[in-house]
């Protein structure tokens, strides 16, 4: 098995695990979005690797936030930092 496929599946084993904490429940039941804010039920939030496992992230406690669907899937493969250079390039392509 490729190595990396290996690594990405320990990962997702380790998430799997965690999603299952006392930690990640206390998260959850906050209801809060790490990146919008936004109020959300715990059923209507994921667990987001800030850094994805594709990007070397790691499944731990520093990386693993609750993020409503809509920013979870509008993230996609991307750092919080390419996030924020891709609407800076895209506030300036407009003037």
């Amino acid at each position: 098995m490729n190595m990396e496929v290996q690594k990405f599946k320990v990962e997702k084993a380790k998430a799997r695990k965690l999603r299952q904490s006392q930690w990640w429940q206390a998260k959850i039941q906050a209801g809060a979005c790490h990146y919008c804010g936004g109020r959300f039920t715990a059923g209507e939030l994921t667990m987001d690797h800030i850094v994805p496992i594709s990007r070397g992230g790691k499944s731990n406690r520093g990386n693993l936030v609750p993020a409503c669907k809509k920013c979870n899937v509008n993230k996609k493969y991307y750092t919080p930092a390419e996030i924020i250079l891709r609407e800076k390039l895209d506030q300036d392509i407009q003037f």
